[in-house]
């Protein structure tokens, strides 16, 4: 069984910040930083991309009104949204989820991009058109 899935289902407790007939929040119990939560569909879908669009925007509204509240309950400074797909990604709950994790300026960066020398533009550009 989905540990998200047993959460959605209450078999296992969770911090709910918000819950609604198909979306559940929860604080995430090992945060990033202050204020971490996720944002989950309560129907099963591996990821992103097989989430069914009617509940995806739903997942994503939530996201939204939940960033705005966290943004100034906590008063912090900027807020990452993620949603990792497989694990090459780093989802490590295959389980749709979307992280909302507040940044304070003086925290240190968690997700660090980096150039890729020698792309093809092109042939990538022709790729997926």
């Amino acid at each position: 069984m989905c540990i998200f899935c047993s959460i959605a289902k209450k078999e296992i407790p969770s911090h709910t910040i918000y819950e609604d007939d198909q979306v559940l929040a929860f604080l995430d119990i090992n945060p990033t930083t202050v204020g971490h939560t996720l944002v989950i569909p309560k129907e099963h879908c591996d990821s992103f991309l097989d989430c069914p669009p009617a509940l995806r925007d739903h997942v994503f509204e939530v996201a939204q009104q939940l960033a705005k509240k966290l943004e100034t309950t906590l008063h912090c400074d900027g807020i990452h949204l993620l949603s990792n797909m497989h694990e090459a990604a780093g989802q490590s709950v295959h389980h749709f989820h979307v992280h909302l994790i507040p940044r304070y300026k003086d925290d240190q960066e968690i997700v660090a991009f980096h150039e890729t020398p020698n792309v093809d533009f092109e042939d990538l550009k022709e790729k997926l058109q």
